[in-house]
């Protein structure tokens, strides 16, 4: 089953908080992955940023929210205890607790007020998420990732349009921006030209020149199979080289992405989407139009200890 959305966990963390003990967020979490029957797979499953997991972050919001409708207290960090509204709740029986049923209360009110509500939030229809039910940084993260996967596209889309000669720089620059070729004129004589066997350039691993990457950077419009792939491995072993790099504007199909996996020679594979990532999270060919610092409460900056 998918992971529940952070209201369905207010009132099971309610019940739990019933005895009036202090409970910690890693009971919150035991307790609500055992209840809901998750998987592994389903409590290590990652937030798009890949920083927090999903699961921990919608129990950690499921308690934020039930505080900010003073139903918990925190006595201290990452643990909280039930109030006497929360208790009051409770006598109720409800079936459910959400958003609706807190908006009874007017310091959650006026929390919802100050802060982006969730249904202002507009994403792109294929985002998959439910904008009523995702915690605020989950939308975050969506948001991002569908901005990143826009400009992805133009990049590569930039690139496919671009000559030999700029393709063939954009490599040099890539590779030396990922930490390779030791320095700029090192690695502008190291690629380029008409190639040699299937290999369109040779570059230092590190500084030093201790061991040598063998390239082939290709514009293709399609997909790349085994036998491309089988040349250029073969080419590697004519040089007796161990390592290769073979960067496409393209795509590689299955057979070839098996056929890697199984040779004694480390191929790499880049295609057209991971050398637009790739350009995306070094610096190549974009610049930076604003910057958002996520930040939380220092606890011990309050801490009279």
């Amino acid at each position: 089953m998918p992971i529940p959305d952070f209201q369905s966990f207010m009132l099971p963390v309610l019940l739990l908080a019933k005895d009036g003990a202090e409970h910690s967020l890693q009971e919150a979490r035991d307790s609500l992955e055992r209840e809901f029957a998750l998987t592994p797979e389903e409590r290590g499953e990652l937030l798009p940023s890949g920083r927090q997991r999903r699961f921990d972050n919608r129990v950690a919001w499921a308690k934020s929210f039930l505080e900010h409708a003073k139903l918990l207290t925190t006595p201290r960090r990452a643990h909280f205890q039930i109030t006497e509204r929360g208790r009051q709740l409770l006598a109720e029986n409800p079936k459910r607790v959400d958003n609706a049923l807190l908006e009874r209360y007017e310091e959650f009110r006026e929390f919802r007020t100050a802060a982006p509500r969730n249904d202002e939030v507009r994403l792109p229809k294929e985002a998959g998420l439910d904008i009523q039910s995702a915690t605020p940084e989950e939308l975050l993260d969506q948001a991002y990732q569908s901005i990143r996967d826009e400009l992805t596209s133009d990049i590569l889309a930039r690139v496919k349009a671009s000559s030999p000669a700029f393709f063939e720089n954009l490599v040099v620059e890539l590779l030396l921006k990922m930490g390779y070729g030791g320095n700029r004129a090192e690695a502008g004589r190291a690629i380029g030209g008409t190639g040699d066997e299937g290999i369109d350039g040779i570059i230092s691993e590190d500084r030093l020149g201790l061991d040598m990457i063998y390239i082939q950077a290709k514009r293709w419009e399609g997909t790349v199979g085994r036998p491309e792939i089988h040349r250029f491995v073969g080419a590697l072993q004519g040089k007796r080289a161990r390592k290769g790099v073979f960067i496409t504007t393209g795509s590689f199909s299955t057979d070839a992405r098996s056929y890697v996996a199984q040779i004694d020679v480390r191929v790499v594979l880049i295609d057209g989407r991971e050398l637009a990532n790739y350009m995306l999270d070094f610096d190549l060919g974009v610049t930076s139009k604003a910057t958002y610092q996520l930040k939380r409460i220092d606890s011990d900056y309050f801490s009279d200890e």
